[in-house]
């Protein structure tokens, strides 16, 4: 028999991002009711397969704000909580000589931009014309590891709905009225979607539009060698490209920038292709020949992209109570404290006064009920 209830804010989404803003909900005001909505299982979808790493830089004066509170907060949760899978690494940024004044300008200070007094051993001499700077503020983390550690703290006070597909929502006079694959229906005072690559799903689709965002194939490879204690991050600036150090995982990961637009979370294929993987070998080539014969293996998804390459961040409907949060440009984790707290700003909630991660939830605290 369909059953509906009402809550006072519905998050759609349990990835990283949808985790962090249930919990933004809940520590502003822990008297709120919060129901997270997921089509399949917690942090399933590009969460799981996110880098997840953090540098601290930005090309807009609004994403280097974010990034510059997203590193704060990631910084406060791991003094807060050591035990966390977020590590620091330190990192090199290779670059054309000629755009180091552009560069630190799209650095945060708190990059401490400096010449490399020498070359990471993973990449070989540079090409003609390239330099490379070492920074600090640099970190990478687990990421799926990391949202089911913020979704465990989260359930004693939200309701988890996994496995949930959200197949209408309908703004109304006095809520969000979303239809549920289960046959159920939930009433919300107000929904915020955190969709990841899904801007398409039939419920939101028109709703989603007019933002402009896309989706995007994202693939990475895996370079099977173990990587040195002491190996860092490597950014190649102009190629939108880095190589990570997965010390947890025993292997090296190269990202580098597909073009392949408009493709579909549910179908996009999960393996790689020879043409992906011919690309990212074609940059890697570039700058370490030598790692090309251990990529023999790697990830494939998508992610969705706003069209300024900044986040979307907007209320879709006039009163506010369907909220977007998304399209990160392939830097949801790296960002996601502070789309997490424009959101949260965007709904009837007291602002924000400190670092998210300072506080705690209200299961967390030793006076809890």
């Amino acid at each position: 028999m369909m059953t509906t209830r009402r809550t006072d804010y519905a998050v759609i989404g349990a990835g990283v991002l949808g985790c962090l803003i249930a919990r933004e909900i809940l520590t502003r005001d822990p008297h709120a009711s919060v129901a997270l909505l997921e089509r399949d299982a917690v942090a399933s979808g590009a969460t799981r397969r996110s880098a997840g790493l953090h540098f601290p830089r930005g090309s807009s004066p609004r994403v280097r704000r974010m990034a510059s509170h997203s590193q704060q907060w990631y910084a406060a949760l791991k003094a807060a909580r050591p035990e966390l899978p977020v590590h620091s690494l330190r990192m090199t940024v290779v670059a054309p000589t000629a755009e180091e004044a552009q560069l630190r300008r799209t650095y945060l200070p708190e990059a401490k931009l400096r010449p490399a007094t020498e070359l990471p051993a993973t990449i070989g001499p540079l090409p003609a014309g390239m330099s490379a700077w070492e920074g600090d503020g640099c970190q990478y983390a687990d990421v799926h590891a990391l949202t089911q550690v913020l979704a465990r703290e989260l359930r004693p006070t939200a309701e988890f709905r996994e496995g949930v597909q959200v197949t209408g929502v309908t703004p109304t006079a006095d809520g969000v009225h979303l239809d549920l694959g289960t046959g159920d229906a939930l009433t919300a005072g107000h929904v915020v979607l955190a969709p990841g690559p899904w801007l398409a799903a039939p419920a939101w689709k028109d709703l989603v539009a007019p933002l402009g965002a896309r989706v995007k194939k994202v693939v990475a490879l895996h370079i099977e060698i173990p990587p040195a204690a002491d190996e860092r991050a490597i950014i190649f600036q102009d190629e939108d490209a880095f190589l990570l150090p997965y010390h947890e995982r025993g292997h090296w990961l190269f990202s580098y920038t597909c073009q392949e637009w408009d493709v579909d979370p549910d179908t996009v294929p999960a393996s790689l292709s020879p043409t992906g993987r011919g690309e990212a070998l074609a940059t890697l080539r570039q700058y370490a020949p030598h790692l090309v014969k251990h990529c023999t293996s790697g990830r494939v998804f998508c992610d969705a992209y706003g069209p300024d390459a900044e986040p979307l961040v907007r209320a879709l409907t006039e009163d506010g109570r369907v909220v977007f949060a998304g399209a990160a440009n392939g830097s949801g984790y790296r960002l996601a404290p502070a789309i997490t707290a424009e959101a949260a700003d965007l709904l009837p909630l007291p602002p924000e006064r400190n670092l998210p991660s300072q506080r705690t939830l209200p299961s967390q605290r030793k006076d809890a009920a």
